[in-house]
């Protein structure tokens, strides 16, 4: 009861939509994924078209500069999430004076110190979920290189000694698993900004969180980029 007591029912039910928003979306995106193509699917058709074009070439040289480059995102992401995290934890000490600051904003709602901490402390969650992701998604990159390093020669598949198709799927697999960890870490990163309706009030914070919602959906279902993928 005491936890219950922590924050006001109007900010347990804007926390409660947040996480029914994040975590509904996510499992909405993987099933209706494989009934309509999203950004995610599609990509990995092509990631599918790109490794049987891989077995294909030797030296693979080609293959492993672009596994690299495609690791540089997550890493960035992976740094940047450990800056925010540490400035979020300085935020901590000095949230006399952020409060005081977001209380001076017309439209925000006055809030007590400890429930000012409390929504700190979920953006610190929110990054660390992020950081494990990308930091994932770097891994996941690292085995795709690992596998793409370890493929036969094309004389080795033409001579029958080593199926086509189960490595080329192989090594696919794995750059879709780091893509889609990569995803979720992005993921994170949009429902941040929701999060930050927060320290405003809990109606700006279920809004922002819906808004959210809504770009995701309209990038991963029916952007331009989408489209032109299809095509």
């Amino acid at each position: 009861m005491k936890v219950l007591a922590l924050l006001p029912w109007s900010d347990w039910i804007a926390l409660a939509w947040f996480i029914g928003a994040w975590v509904g979306y996510a499992w909405f995106a993987k099933t209706w994924g494989l009934r309509r193509p999203s950004i995610l699917a599609t990509t990995n058709r092509y990631r599918h078209l790109w490794m049987r074009q891989t077995i294909e070439r030797d030296p693979r040289m080609l293959d492993g500069i672009i596994t690299q480059s495609l690791s540089g995102s997550p890493a960035f992401f992976a740094s940047t999430s450990i800056l925010v995290i540490g400035g979020l934890f300085a935020l901590l000490g000095t949230t006399d004076k952020a409060a005081e600051l977001v209380r001076e904003i017309p439209f925000a709602q006055a809030t007590p110190m400890l429930v000012f901490e409390t929504k700190i402390l979920v953006m610190v969650g929110i990054f660390v979920f992020a950081f494990f992701r990308f930091t994932w998604s770097m891994r996941q990159y690292t085995f795709a290189s690992i596998v793409i390093g370890a493929l036969p020669s094309p004389a080795e598949f033409e001579n029958g000694h080593f199926d086509r198709q189960v490595f080329a799927g192989r090594a696919a697999d794995m750059l879709g698993l780091a893509a889609e960890s990569f995803n979720d870490g992005l993921r994170a990163y949009y429902f941040s900004f929701a999060a930050l309706g927060w320290f405003f009030s809990p109606l700006a914070f279920a809004v922002a969180a819906t808004l959210v919602v809504g770009i995701l959906y309209s990038r991963e279902f029916r952007s331009d980029v989408l489209h032109v993928l299809k095509d």
